[in-house]
């Protein structure tokens, strides 16, 4: 997979990322390495001195103190963000189709109404990319409940896109490229 990912426009400039492809034969193991590897090589541009990234209790990837970050994978490829000084981050790549069964379940009504196309300009991937990288940047700030990713409302204004959930904001940024879609969501 050739993509070349980069940070979406309207994000700080104090914003790395990182991409590692992920080894023969892809698994779990490869994928959660590659991951690690993305997050050293993004904490190094962001200039920490501390690069590695241990797994909380929860799972969680756990950043060095004032540097905020996710990691995402597919089979493929590991891609890690790091933004200093921010609350949480959130990051998400998928390749995978989402069926219109899968759109239906994790966009509410007026989520496919409005920001699907016709009407809107995203695609049901990227929608759903969204949602996942404001889950993480939303969960990272602490406990918020039964707290499930698909209850995450997404809205746009000024062709913005900004996910919330019970009240919590967080701006979400979202781009395709050949058969990926990235998305997004820093807390400040």
């Amino acid at each position: 997979m050739a993509v070349e990912l980069g940070i979406p426009p309207g994000i700080a400039p104090e914003t790395t990322l990182a991409t590692c492809p992920v080894p023969w034969p892809h698994g779990p193991a490869q994928q959660f390495a590659a991951g690690r590897r993305a997050a050293a090589s993004a904490l190094a541009a962001a200039g920490s001195a501390d690069r590695i990234v241990p797994r909380d209790p929860d799972g969680r990837p756990r950043f060095p103190r004032g540097f905020a970050g996710s990691i995402s994978h597919t089979d493929h490829l590991a891609v890690a963000l790091v933004a200093a000084g921010a609350e949480a981050v959130g990051v998400d790549i998928e390749t995978a189709a989402i069926s219109p069964r899968t759109a239906a379940f994790v966009l509410r009504e007026r989520e496919r109404r409005t920001l699907l196309a016709p009407a809107g300009a995203y695609t049901p991937r990227e929608l759903f990319a969204a949602k996942e990288a404001a889950f993480k940047a939303l969960n990272g700030i602490g406990a918020l409940g039964d707290f499930l990713f698909w209850r995450i409302e997404l809205d746009q204004s000024d062709g913005a896109l900004t996910a919330s959930y019970r009240g919590e904001p967080v701006p979400v940024w979202v781009r395709s490229e050949a058969d990926l879609s990235f998305a997004v969501a820093i807390r400040r």
